[in-house]
Formats: structure tokens, C-alpha cells, sequence
């Protein structure tokens, strides 16, 4: 017997975030990266020199998560911290050239993910599921009074999405 529980939205949507993540984690996994990384190194090859509360703010996390992130990308040579001339007490951050060849990699995972999942759609069944899971986040962020949900590249409360090796919800 089948459990009710799958048939329901909250079950497939979670199911199909976590075989999404686990895909992503696996591919990534080629450029040395966790899933959340690859976003700080694309947010800073598209403006580098951000600011640890302008990253935060883009990946929607708080500022811990957005500095343990950095930390860990720092140590492995692909950004570095600088405090800026004007103020010791504002930190940029920067890619590295190592960092910006990873950037640049990314976008071809992400037009993989892309097409793994919507494999089997056409476009019209992909604008559609676009447009329903947009209404999904809007409903969810008005529920937990954040923002409208628009935003694509990071969820409010996701703060553990860019932990690395210790995450345990893949």
C-alpha cells in the first residue's frame, strides 16, 4: 500500500528539491564545489569586489552563512578578502584567477541541470511549470513573511544550502 502522504504536493516538491540538490552536488562535485558555492563565485564574476552584507543579501542568508561560504572558498584559493582603503571595517570580496576559470565553468552545469530536468517537457509544459512554481514560492514567502519569492537564486532560510561536505540534507 502506498502511502497517502506521496501523493501530496509538499511530498513531490521535496522529493524532486532533494534528487535536484543531490544531482547538482554531483556535479559540482567535478569543479571541487559544494551547492551553494557555485552562486558566490557567479554573483562575483558578475560584480566583484561585493561586500560580505551585499552577498548575504544576493543569496538571500544571513551574513554568517554568506562569511562561513567565503571562508571556505577563500581556503581553497578561489576568493580572497580584502578591507576596503576608505574603511578597515567594510571586507570585499574578490575572485582570484582560479576562482574566476571555476566561474566560468558554471555555466555549463547549470545549462545541464537545465536540461535534465526539463527532459521530456516541451515549452509550453516548461514556461507552465516555471510559472507554477512560481506561484509555490510566492505563496510560501508571503506564508513565512519574507520576500515575494521572485528571487531564483537562493531561498530565505536556506542557510545551511552552502555548508559543504557536513550537509546531511542531500
Amino acid at each position: 500500500m502506498k502511502d497517502p502522504f506521496a501523493k501530496t504536493i509538499s511530498y513531490r516538491l521535496n522529493h524532486t528539491a532533494r534528487l535536484q540538490r543531490a544531482l547538482s552536488a554531483r556535479l559540482l562535485s567535478d569543479l571541487g564545489l559544494f551547492p551553494g558555492q557555485e552562486t558566490v563565485l557567479k554573483l562575483l564574476s558578475e560584480e566583484d569586489g561585493r561586500t560580505m552584507g551585499d552577498l548575504a543579501n544576493a543569496l538571500r542568508v544571513r551574513p554568517p552563512t554568506a562569511s562561513k561560504t567565503v571562508a571556505r572558498l577563500t581556503a581553497q584559493g578561489l576568493v580572497e578578502r580584502r578591507t576596503s582603503d576608505g574603511d578597515g571595517r567594510i571586507v570585499r570580496v574578490f575572485l582570484t584567477e582560479a576562482g574566476a576559470e571555476r566561474a566560468s565553468s558554471i555555466d555549463g552545469i547549470w545549462e545541464l541541470m537545465e536540461t535534465e530536468i526539463a527532459a521530456g517537457l516541451d515549452n509550453k509544459e516548461r514556461k507552465r511549470l516555471r510559472k507554477l512554481l512560481r506561484k509555490v514560492e510566492k505563496n510560501l514567502a508571503l506564508r513565512l513573511g519574507t520576500h515575494d519569492g521572485s528571487q531564483d537564486n537562493a531561498e530565505d532560510g536556506a542557510d545551511d544550502d552552502m555548508d559543504g561536505p557536513d550537509d546531511d540534507d542531500i
